[in-house]
């Protein structure tokens, strides 16, 4: 899935960093640090999971895909999340989680997450508020998908991204893009079109650079505050 090395610390990942020292501790013996290429599959829908991911850097979309081998991108994960739960000791989910901007992230086993939710009252806290939000990104997604243009939508996906990656120049491609947003290759090329000749983003052999932030947030819907905002609550003070 992709090489792995020796932790050093668990800094980068949002909802590590709000927990108590104590309980951060308790889990950082059991996290590995693994790097994800663009398109690596994490799991398949029913596929037993094995393994629970914190990203650090990177984006990881839930897909669902169909039969005639289309995909439909219905949330994105980064910094601010985690990958492969709700679960249950040996479950499942009904979606695909896949690779979309490679980046590195933190990984425990399944059972040792299980494990941590049962022992560790903050770490179980935030992971049931960050289920919670991710529900409602999923349904304001769906929403997005349905009544907003494609600019917009691409201008939502963009946003996201440039807040989980780290750096304005990601790599990503049409194709892939297409996939994620539901739309035909020469529609995405059409939109990230003109969002180059506004002035807001640079679009080269299957790299993107966030020009102007500020102009992308204004022509983007209002489902991208919508989204940050929920996620941002997560691990906010009380």
């Amino acid at each position: 899935m992709g090489k792995t090395t020796t932790l050093t610390a668990p800094a980068g990942n949002h909802l590590l960093e709000a927990l108590p020292d104590e309980e951060r501790d308790a889990l950082i013996q059991h996290l590995r640090p693994a790097h994800l290429s663009v398109k690596t599959v994490i799991f398949d829908p029913g596929q037993p999971i094995s393994y629970i991911h914190f990203p650090v850097d990177g984006v990881i979309s839930l897909v669902t895909p169909l039969a005639d081998g289309n995909i439909v991108e219905v949330a994105t994960i980064g910094n601010e999340g985690i990958v492969g739960v709700p679960l249950v000791p040996g479950g499942s989910l009904a979606v695909r989680a896949i690779s979309q901007v490679a980046g590195r992230t933190l990984r425990i086993e399944a059972g040792e997450f299980a494990r941590g939710l049962e022992r560790l009252p903050a770490f179980r806290d935030l992971v049931q508020k960050y289920v919670q939000a991710l529900f409602g990104q999923i349904s304001q997604a769906a929403a997005c998908n349905r009544l907003h243009s494609n600019e917009e939508r691409l201008s939502r996906w963009l946003l996201m991204s440039h807040d989980r990656v780290g750096t304005d120049t990601f790599a990503i491609t049409h194709e892939f893009l297409g996939q994620m947003l539901g739309s035909r290759r020469a529609t995405v090329t059409l939109s990230a079109g003109l969002l180059q000749s506004a002035g807001l983003i640079r679009y080269h052999r299957g790299r993107v650079t966030i020009v102007d932030r500020e102009g992308l947030e204004s022509v983007s819907c209002e489902c991208y505050g919508i989204i940050k905002a929920a996620l941002d609550r997560v691990v906010a003070e009380d």
